[in-house]
């Protein structure tokens, strides 16, 4: 469709306006993590590289952030799990129940985190008798992540036909074989972006991790709530958020690009069937 002059001139700018509300914020907190002194006033005093190297020996920080990298990193490797089992269960099978289990598999993403961490801290307190640690803020994690992967990959397993798994077995091929030679090939790149978009999400977590964080455990988000009043801090909290931004950025651009692959089962040039059959009937 052609658009007028007019109207791609009111497109652009409508735009560039959601843009400016979206990023404007983060361009004054980009802006304030060079500043030269601790009070933050507009425009600033002075521009500074300073505090970053601060931020880097800041050992709090520091901690903070391999703690928010364990955490994501271990909750993404639950989420892949779970999240491809029952993707496959919904989209590959035909069972009493399947819409609802789907429907309370992706529910957690729309609870407020409040609610959810509440009911994680209670059942883990409450309920097991256990102490909160970074094995609670993984369980937690996970919850909302699996949505984020069991969405990504059963919108791919819905686009591909069973019929490839299906052959993979009547040419005498193992479930195994079938899944790790047809299946996953063909939502490899669904997997992956579902995988970085979770970890992404866990690393920014801070409602549901204030929950279920023990004594002393402090991921980066809740290091930056809590030094965020502290004045001496503010320069400093300024530099670790940019770089939580730069850091967020890079699995969501991969995820982005991975999720425009819209290519079908095949692994290979002949599909999945002929890539099975290629090795003949008797699949190793």
């Amino acid at each position: 469709m052609r658009l007028t002059r007019r109207n791609e001139f009111l497109l652009k700018l409508a735009s560039g306006a959601t843009l400016a509300f979206i990023y404007l914020p983060l361009l004054v907190i980009l802006i304030y993590a060079f500043n030269s002194t601790n009070t933050q006033v507009w425009p600033p005093d002075g521009l500074t590289t300073k505090w970053f190297g601060e931020a880097f020996d800041n050992s709090g920080a520091r901690d903070a952030f391999l703690l928010s990298i364990e955490a994501a990193a271990l909750a993404t490797a639950v989420a892949i799990v779970l999240g491809t089992l029952a993707s496959m269960a919904v989209a590959r099978y035909r069972f009493f129940g399947r819409e609802t289990i789907s429907f309370l598999v992706i529910l957690p993403i729309a609870l407020p985190g409040i609610v959810t961490g509440v009911a994680l801290n209670t059942s883990f307190t409450q309920i097991l008798g256990m102490e909160l640690s970074l094995f609670t803020i993984i369980v937690g994690h996970a919850t909302f992540c699996i949505v984020v992967v069991y969405n990504n990959v059963v919108a791919r397993l819905r686009r591909v036909s069973g019929s490839f798994e299906e052959a993979s077995a009547d040419l005498g091929a193992t479930p195994w074989t079938t899944f790790r030679r047809v299946t996953l090939p063909s939502m490899r790149t669904a997997l992956v972006a579902g995988a970085l978009l979770a970890f992404g999400l866990s690393f920014d977590e801070i409602i549901v991790t204030t929950f279920t964080a023990g004594a002393g455990e402090q991921t980066l988000p809740i290091w930056i709530l809590t030094n965020f009043s502290r004045p001496a801090q503010l320069p400093i909290v300024n530099v670790v958020a940019v770089l939580v931004v730069l850091i967020s950025i890079v699995p969501v651009y991969l995820a982005n690009r991975l999720s425009r692959d819209v290519g079908g089962a095949a692994p290979t040039r002949g599909g999945a069937a002929g890539a099975v059959a290629a090795e003949g009937t008797a699949i190793p």
